[in-house]
């Protein structure tokens, strides 16, 4: 999801994120709004440092219609407008009203936003249902239907299903040197505790295998932020569903504190702006989506994770964009 827009294209985006972050003018900008601004401005839009934030004139949704023509570039916009209306932590309904007022003038009519919608709507439960919908067909176009219990999709090995060997294989990782990808991948386990796919409290490899991997290859832990930061990255990594998937999701559960899952758990406060545009920034650019079904675990372990994230062009991670206390 790289940016391609010219400056006066990149201009308006901001002035309408600036409308969406102040409710319309109708509320102060927090520091939250105003770092994400100048953050999206230096690392999705490539403007120097320096936005004059402060001085981005307001933009009607007719006017931001009328100068993003291009539907990839409406696209963008409208999802740099829904997270501009969450980065205080907080489900602000005047907000997402703009969000939605915009989103229709762009013509963008995204699952993402009909989640939106349904929230402040007050239909949280479906909002949330489908957020695990579209995460399961972002992943592996598995079918899903409403009575469908996300717990047996997310943890298929208990009972006659447990598979002994498949946990042996995975485990056999830790043998390999320090350095090594699959070495990297087996300490994320067992650092946490994690149980490995196979094992009956083990998650599916089919999310499993991409998702850490991509904790690996990122260089983003696994704290409520970093798992923010990870499926921000595996957004830009991984075009199908982004918004619905995967970043709304991680926003709901780690920022606004409203849990999706029992397994995925909640949090308030995660979401760094820089970082967070730094993260989509770093999954657009590089070269291979790990969740990609043509894409082998198993043929990289054995290679320097150093190796594999130059071979897959990830932009370095400076030390202050990797995930930390918030």
């Amino acid at each position: 999801m790289l940016v391609d827009a010219r400056p006066r294209e990149a201009q308006a985006i901001l002035r309408a994120m600036r409308q969406v972050a102040t409710a319309g003018g109708t509320k102060p900008l927090t520091d939250a709004g105003h770092r994400s601004l100048q953050a999206a401005a230096r690392y999705a839009f490539h403007m120097p440092e320096g936005l004059g934030v402060d001085d981005l004139r307001p933009m009607s949704a007719q006017e931001l219609a009328a100068c993003l023509p291009d539907r990839s570039l409406a696209d963008t916009a409208a999802r740099f407008l829904a997270v501009t209306a969450l980065v205080d932590g907080s489900m602000d309904e005047a907000k997402i009203e703009i969000v939605l007022g915009y989103a229709s003038a762009l013509k963008v009519r995204e699952e993402y936003l009909k989640q939106l919608e349904a929230t402040i709507r007050r239909r949280l439960d479906w909002a949330l249902a489908d957020m695990t919908r579209q995460n399961v067909k972002s992943l592996w176009d598995q079918p899903w239907r409403d009575e469908d219990d996300i717990m047996a999709v997310i943890l298929p090995y208990q009972g006659d299903r447990a598979d002994p060997a498949l946990v042996a294989r995975h485990e056999a990782l830790g043998s390999l040197p320090e350095g090594t990808f699959g070495r990297a991948y087996w300490a994320i386990y067992k650092k946490n505790g994690y149980a490995f796919p196979g094992d009956p409290r083990g998650v599916n490899e089919a999310f499993a295998r991409p998702h850490d991997s991509t904790h690996v290859l990122s260089g983003y832990d696994t704290t409520p932020q970093g798992e923010i930061l990870v499926s921000t990255f595996t957004a830009g990594m991984h075009p199908k569903l982004p918004m619905e998937g995967h970043i709304l999701p991680v926003i709901f559960s780690w920022h606004l504190g409203i849990e999706i899952n029992k397994f995925a758990g909640s949090a308030t406060g995660a979401m760094d702006p820089e970082k967070f545009w730094v993260a989509w920034t770093r999954g657009s650019e590089i070269t291979v989506d790990l969740f990609s079904p043509d894409w082998d675990f198993w043929a990289v372990t054995e290679e320097p994770v150093e190796l594999v994230r130059e071979r897959y062009h990830v932009p370095p991670l400076d030390p202050r964009h990797a995930a930390g206390s918030f």
